[in-house]
């Protein structure tokens, strides 16, 4: 892990701090876990609540939660299984890209 992941770990905590701890748990889970090139956890609910000893209706519940305060958002739906990303620009990053000249 590199200091500028380190740094923003503590951002992501620091922005988090009114949350309760099982949100605060989730929006971590989410922010580190490997993710495709979306964004998208690509994991159901009951391996996620498994991943860090939480009941699964526990973990759904929590996720909904987060989900209302925008920290989460669906990235697609495969069936009945929607995978879910970190929102961009949650901790201010730039989710647009400039537009260049081309030359």
């Amino acid at each position: 892990m590199t200091s500028d992941d380190k740094q923003q770990n503590l951002r992501l905590l620091e922005a988090t701090a009114g949350m309760t701890a099982n949100q605060r748990l989730v929006v971590m889970l989410y922010a580190l876990h490997p993710t495709d090139r979306s964004g998208a956890v690509l994991e159901t609910a009951a391996q996620l609540a498994q991943l860090v000893g939480m009941a699964p209706p526990v973990f759904s519940r929590t996720r909904k939660q987060v989900i209302g305060l925008g920290w989460l958002e669906e990235t697609e739906k495969i069936g009945h299984i929607k995978y879910y990303r970190l929102t961009p620009g949650r901790l201010g990053e730039r989710v647009v890209v400039p537009l260049r000249r081309a030359t």
